[in-house]
């Protein structure tokens, strides 16, 4: 019985961190009150409190519970060099702009993240770097150190241009932004491929297809 408590509780604190990773997203960690956040996952203000010392406590939960999401989705895109450019190319897609309730934190959030206490800039810090470590290692698997800034560089690209496309209110500019951003972070890549002896991707493969939508990101119940 204590175990199946045990297992209880945290099969809640689960559901509430997952509710709020979407609500930050979408509404924003200041818009988020705490009875939003239990209405969505369909709880009481109470069972907050027994879970969780704080809103803040919550935000470094969600914060880092989103990233190591995003690391699963991109353990799941195809092998190698292959994979970055799979990421990019979804990562700057119409459809994930359009969603940002399913897609990364760090666009939707960074912003609030930056004025949040020191614990929840660790746990995006943490987070974001182990990302930047996966892409890396797809990149230059013999070295991936050797290119870590470089994958920095190209995720604060493509997070810069997500952003400026999700606030432009001119539909057509905002696409065409999120196509140069993808050739932009391309070339980016395409210098470490003659880096490393690959053969650089041209730009005409850069427009993102009608269909990547599925962020590496996405769950896979969504």
């Amino acid at each position: 019985m204590v175990r199946d408590g045990r297992e209880r509780k945290q099969m809640t604190r689960r559901r509430i961190i997952e509710a709020a990773g979407c609500r930050f997203k979408t509404d924003g960690i200041d818009g988020s009150g705490i009875a939003a956040l239990m209405a969505d996952a369909g709880l009481t203000n109470g069972a907050f409190y027994a879970r969780f010392d704080s809103k803040d406590d919550l935000v470094v939960a969600a914060v880092a519970d989103q990233l190591r999401e995003q690391r699963e989705g991109l353990s799941a895109a195809a092998p190698g060099h292959a994979g970055a450019k799979q990421f990019l190319r979804e990562y700057l897609s119409i459809r994930h702009r359009d969603s940002p309730e399913d897609g990364c934190p760090s666009a939707a959030m960074l912003d609030e993240i930056a004025r949040s206490a020191d614990a929840a800039r660790r746990a995006y810090t943490e987070g974001m770097l182990a990302v930047i470590d996966d892409v890396a290692a797809r990149v230059a698997p013999d070295d991936p150190q050797s290119v870590r800034a470089q994958a920095l560089s190209i995720y604060a690209l493509m997070v810069g241009t997500l952003q400026l496309s999700r606030a432009l209110a001119d539909r057509r500019l905002a696409d065409v932004v999120l196509e140069q951003g993808i050739r932009s972070a391309l070339t980016l890549l395409g210098a470490e491929d003659r880096r490393w002896g690959k053969p650089r991707a041209s730009c005409t493969s850069a427009r993102p297809s009608s269909t990547a939508w599925r962020t590496p990101w996405t769950r896979s119940s969504r």
